[in-house]
């Protein structure tokens, strides 16, 4: 059995195929899991956005609603981050006592600078003491239900803890790690450096290792894995604009693997509706590789179901277009719309006015050539924002009260 046909499980929760949707602020809200379990067939693991723990401890109302997982989400996965671990144990709890979620994952991994500048995110492993703190709390409070984690190599190539972070999660118990292949201070410039998470996944055998990191097509994500034997793979900014490679990743892993095996090849992946009993309006045009390739037609027909999903989630039509804008141009990538139609569309307030616009495109464009290559953001960082005298002490405790924590969800 090879390692992309073994069962990854999260606690007792198997995961099939081994794919797991990454936190993104601001994006994995309810309506784009449903989006990405609905071209999956519901396969896979699909995460919230980041919770931080002082708010949801607070009720907040945004955070309350953003824990809101639709009926059909199993397991439900919530991402929290949080800096104390007073606050996040009682985080934790809440989530048990209440029945709020099935699967916590902890966030180690976010390098933006109103995070890192607390000591949060991608900046918290380097001082291992309070890192083992924060797990210990949570791994307490939990209970059966399973924790794990999202990091990144370090703070920068001087300040690497990937290797020391898995230690302590292992011995702490946690259930799994996700190592994202960069550090806070490449942002998510340049490559991911995979032979990262090959080092992790040797240094902690007793758990899985999930790779993060360039992953843009089914491929990719098959390439990871054998390349450097992790247990899964975590998807972000891949599908971003393209929630249909969910599907592609669900036909790929559902082949037979040879050596030197690809995902490729003719049928090789079947609309989502044929494999994974998507709805039939997920049903989109394959390439001569398997994955899907759709017209800008089938496009807009994702888009407009986007914005509609959105609506509905916050009881607003008008508003849930609103938050649909920063997701015109990852849809549109490489199609020719030309600038004004797309300011047009960034600006739209109701679905009767997306469909309208989209109605002046070309509908009937081809998938782009390269628009399946890299999307969001890549830009780099030199430089790392951190709390005064973070470096000094590794193993410093460094406390650090609830006042540092965020006080809102959602990044």
């Amino acid at each position: 059995m090879t390692a992309e046909t073994q069962p990854l499980y999260v606690g007792t929760h198997a995961v099939v195929p081994p794919v797991i949707l990454a936190p993104m602020a601001g994006i994995t809200n309810a309506p784009f899991r449903t989006l990405c379990r609905e071209f999956s067939g519901g396969k896979g693991l699909f995460v919230s956005e980041m919770i931080t723990t002082r708010a949801l401890v607070e009720r907040d109302a945004k955070t309350m609603r953003l824990i809101h997982f639709d009926g059909t989400e199993k397991p439900r996965s919530i991402q929290l981050y949080g800096v104390d671990p007073a606050t996040v144990g009682k985080a934790v709890r809440m989530i048990v006592d209440e029945g709020l979620a099935d699967h916590i994952d902890l966030n180690f991994g976010c390098p933006v600078p109103k995070v890192t500048r607390k000591g949060g995110g991608s900046a918290l492993p380097y001082k291992r003491n309070l890192l083992r703190a924060i797990l210990r709390e949570a791994v307490a409070g939990a209970g059966e239900l399973p924790v794990t984690m999202k990091m990144r190599k370090g703070i920068d190539d001087d300040h690497l803890t990937y290797l020391d972070a898995g230690r302590i999660a292992v011995q702490e118990g946690v259930r799994a790690v996700a190592l994202h292949g960069r550090t806070a201070a490449q942002h998510y410039g340049g490559e991911a450096d995979w032979s990262a998470i090959a080092r992790l996944k040797e240094a902690v055998p007793e758990i899985p290792v999930l790779g993060n990191g360039d992953i843009w097509s089914a491929d990719d994500a098959l390439r990871m894995m054998r390349k450097t034997g992790c247990d899964g793979v975590v998807v972000g900014r891949g599908c971003l604009g393209r929630p249909w490679l969910f599907g592609d990743l669900v036909a790929a892993f559902a082949q037979p693997t040879t050596p030197g095996a690809t995902s490729g090849g003719a049928g090789a992946a079947q609309a989502p509706s044929e494999a994974g009993g998507g709805p039939a309006w997920a049903a989109l045009t394959r390439g001569p590789q398997g994955s899907a390739a759709p017209t800008l037609r089938e496009v807009t027909r994702v888009m407009l179901r986007h914005a509609e999903l959105l609506g509905e989630w916050l009881e607003d039509e008008s508003r849930g277009v609103i938050d649909f804008r920063k997701h015109v141009a990852w849809y549109t990538k490489g199609f020719s719309i030309g600038s004004e139609l797309r300011r047009r569309l960034a600006v739209a307030s109701s679905l009767a006015e997306l469909a309208a616009l989209m109605s002046e495109m070309d509908l009937d464009q081809p998938w782009p050539a390269g628009a399946d290559g890299p999307r969001g953001r890549t830009s780099g960082r030199n430089r790392v924002v951190l709390p005064d005298g973070w470096l000094n002490d590794p193993y410093d405790r460094a406390e650090i009260g609830a006042e540092a924590e965020l006080d809102t969800s959602g990044g």
